[in-house]
């Protein structure tokens, strides 16, 4: 079904919040646990999927999708019930910087991490993506399955840090694999070990690597929530319970 068309407005420069206005019977779909507010007359309904599925069978496969990923089974709808224009807005779990897609510039698909989900017009279909690389599916984590956005209206998406757009032109692409937001469906994706044995040992990068071959756009961040929370989790480990230093810490 035609997804509904949204105004919205994005908040602060790096630590960003999503603020959607919805006119009267339009609605928005996002993660559970990313709003931080909404005004009057929009109401809130948790379901299972997105609301594209038609039919009981539909419904359990698009369960079965988001069981399949990792997340929550549950979706969250907002949806203006009053008579003048509302807003509801959005936030990820960790700061980052956020960025509004109209699917039909992207082919009507796009590729997303499964953490990079933020919200999404009514009628857009949220999905799983396999990729076609045996590799991919041996080495599993961000590489084995990925969420897939389809319709024709605007998705928003979430990234740690600073968010980094990339124009490929029949080209090839490298990254950490954590590092890795969202891609456009054209793009040919794998990914493999980094390197040798001693890269891999001493390298200091990650162990997996993604490629994306082909035309197509690449969205990337600068600070994956993985890689906070082990720096985070090395700096905690160098404290005591009240905080101090412990021997050999920092």
């Amino acid at each position: 079904m035609p997804a509904h068309r949204l105004d919205y407005q994005i908040h602060g420069a790096s630590l960003q919040a999503l603020e959607v206005q919805l006119d009267p019977d339009e609605a928005v779909i996002a993660e559970a646990g990313s709003m931080i507010f909404m005004q009057e007359d929009i109401r809130f309904d948790t379901r299972l999927g997105d609301g594209s599925e038609s039919g009981v069978l539909g419904k359990l496969w698009g369960v079965g999708k988001r069981l399949f990923t990792g997340e929550s089974l549950f979706l969250t709808h907002f949806s203006n019930e009053g008579k003048h224009k509302r807003s509801v807005g959005f936030a990820a779990p960790y700061p980052g910087s956020i960025e509004a897609i109209a699917l039909p510039d992207v082919g009507g698909a796009l590729i997303c991490q499964k953490d990079s989900f933020l919200a999404a017009a009514y009628g857009t279909s949220v999905g799983i993506s396999f990729s076609k690389r045996l590799g991919a599916g041996l080495f599993g984590g961000e590489g084995f399955i990925l969420q897939k956005l389809e319709g024709d209206g605007l998705a928003f998406i979430h990234a740690g840090g600073t968010l980094i757009r990339r124009e490929l032109n029949d080209e090839t692409l490298r990254l950490d694999t954590g590092c890795l937001v969202a891609f456009s469906a054209g793009l040919d994706y794998s990914i493999a070990l980094s390197g040798g044995l001693k890269s891999l040992l001493f390298g200091g990068e990650g162990l997996l690597l993604a490629t994306l071959k082909g035309t197509g756009t690449v969205w990337i961040q600068s600070l994956p929530f993985a890689r906070l929370a082990d720096r985070l989790a090395v700096a905690m480990a160098g404290r005591g319970p009240q905080g101090e230093t412990r021997a050999g810490g920092d």
